[in-house]
């Protein structure tokens, strides 16, 4: 990793990735076995940040707003949100849960050879997965769980599975964190560079004399706001890959002049292609959270066991940890410390909405709005999931964990009084539709804005120009499985695997 203050003002490469995420590492790491490629970052290294490396300070970077945080805020209808700005994305900010997609996953994003499917996965789970610990709270949930009827006990395993499981986790049994930084160590080093606080600002295209815009580079600038060109290599088959996620890739791609004709004339961008379906069809799956005040101390621990549904609502949970990232005054003399939170998160979403540039700055996030529970289905799983929560509560594997004169009323009135968003509502409840939009929250899973099939193709060519993929969770239909780090760093590792073995084979035949 170098500094990009570093790096030259004109560089050449094979393949320039642009976003060291879930999807751009695995991608650069895999390319870089045969040919040049470059790795632009535009956030810091997560090493030596005990911020991001210990399970114990979870969630402290949210409420640190710098420039160089790791975390970069933005909200949506009153629900704050965060974007990954750190080497290896948001496997550095997240709960670490690791679960595999669903088959219908594999379906949409077009990835029909089933046995790369699995090895990409197996690749990943060999370097930064690992089995948890199950201590005693966890384990009364996975049986409250099961006694409210989220059946049946699936025990350990990555697969989603309907019922209750133990998943996997990228902490060690030390409480370390191990990220999508972590599989550069599958890199060859003679063939990938990587540079951090590198800011894309636009991808340079050829026109003269061609039907179809060409990419052939990028600007991008440094921390002391020096620009840099890189550029591809001669070869035909190179190619830039955008993997700066659901907020970077189309909001790059505007910035470079392919998008919606209305927005970019309202900056005064050139128009290269226009193409009304970048940005559109953003989706953020609504987490909702119940908080459930112990008489006894709970261990700390973050996401191990999942409650999988028939209903679409995936039941997730943290013990002894401040979930809501707030002050202990807030909790209304009761302490995180002590209790637990129970997560509902609906899958899909069905409700979607649309993300718009504010300004020319890569360095500013863009608007979005995601419309959450527009769509009837999407609040009646949230609905479903949290009467499944209460039940739970109140079961006899739970009990130990609960007060007893507590009701399920006193337990939702409590978690209305909790600043879990910037939504002005009543501190009582009335009704459970009532209470997930009330205590509406993000669980980081949003997606879409590069959908395949409407900007890329199957092969994540974007449509309309050449030499230009976007691989990352912006060409996501739905949020894959109960959590999506492990299917998107599965993608970018199948995606890579793919284009060196259709270049292998191309390279073959034109030799022929």
């Amino acid at each position: 990793m170098h500094e990009s203050t570093k790096a030259s003002k004109i560089s050449y490469y094979d393949y320039i990735v642009i976003g060291g995420g879930a999807a751009g590492i695995p991608l650069a790491t895999t390319l870089s076995a045969k040919y040049s490629v470059l790795l632009l970052e535009r956030g810091d290294s997560p090493y030596g940040n005990p911020n991001i490396t210990s399970v114990f300070n979870f969630g402290s970077y949210f409420s640190d707003t710098s420039p160089n945080s790791p975390s970069q805020r933005f909200v949506s209808e009153g629900v704050i949100n965060s974007r990954a700005r750190v080497l290896g994305g948001g496997t550095c900010i997240n709960a670490g849960f690791y679960s595999r997609g669903e088959q219908r996953f594999n379906k949409e994003a077009r990835l029909v050879d089933e046995n790369l499917v699995r090895e990409s996965y197996e690749w990943t789970e060999k370097v930064i997965v690992f089995e948890p610990v199950v201590q005693k709270w966890q384990s009364a949930l996975r049986g409250a769980l099961l006694e409210a009827g989220v059946k049946h006990d699936n025990g350990f395993t990555y697969d989603h599975i309907i019922g209750t499981k133990v998943g996997g986790t990228i902490f060690d049994e030390n409480g370390t964190r191990h990220t999508a930084a972590d599989l550069l160590l599958y890199a060859n080093p003679k063939g990938l560079s990587v540079l951090l606080h590198a800011t894309v600002h636009k991808i340079l295209f050829k026109t003269k004399g061609r039907s179809r815009p060409l990419a052939y580079g990028v600007v991008f600038e440094d921390s002391l706001g020096n620009r840099h060109q890189a550029y591809l290599n001669g070869g035909r088959k190179n190619e830039i890959i955008l993997s700066a996620g659901a907020l970077g890739s189309p909001q790059l791609l505007m910035l470079s002049g392919i998008g919606p004709k209305d927005q970019l004339d309202a900056h005064k961008i050139k128009v290269l292609v226009d193409q009304p379906f970048v940005g559109k069809d953003m989706a953020d799956n609504p987490m909702n959270t119940i908080f459930v005040p112990s008489p006894i101390a709970v261990e700390p621990s973050i996401v191990q066991v999942v409650g999988i549904t028939r209903f679409g609502s995936y039941i997730e949970e943290s013990g002894g940890f401040d979930f809501i990232f707030a002050n202990a005054s807030v909790y209304q003399g009761f302490s995180p410390q002590r209790g637990g939170f129970f997560i509902e998160k609906v899958n899909g979403p069905l409700s979607e909405g649309e993300l718009k540039i504010e300004n020319l700055d890569p360095h500013d996030n863009p608007s979005v709005t995601f419309n959450y529970f527009k769509e009837p289905k999407d609040l009646q799983k949230c609905v479903y999931g949290i009467k499944t929560i209460l039940k739970a509560v109140k079961s006899k594997a739970f009990s130990n964990y609960k007060y007893a004169n507590m009701t399920s009323k006193d337990i939702l009135d409590l978690n209305l009084k909790l600043p879990v968003n910037l939504r002005v509502h009543a501190k009582t409840s009335s009704s459970i539709e009532q209470y997930c939009k009330d205590t509406l929250r993000s669980i980081w899973h949003y997606h879409g804005g590069c959908h395949i099939g409407k900007v890329v193709d199957h092969e994540y060519k974007v449509l309309g120009v050449d030499s230009l993929r976007v691989i990352d969770g912006s060409t996501i239909l739905n949020s894959p499985g109960t959590n999506p780090q492990a299917s998107v760093m599965m993608l970018g590792r199948y995606m890579g695997v793919t284009i060196l073995s259709q270049r292998l084979t191309n390279d073959n035949h034109n030799k022929n």
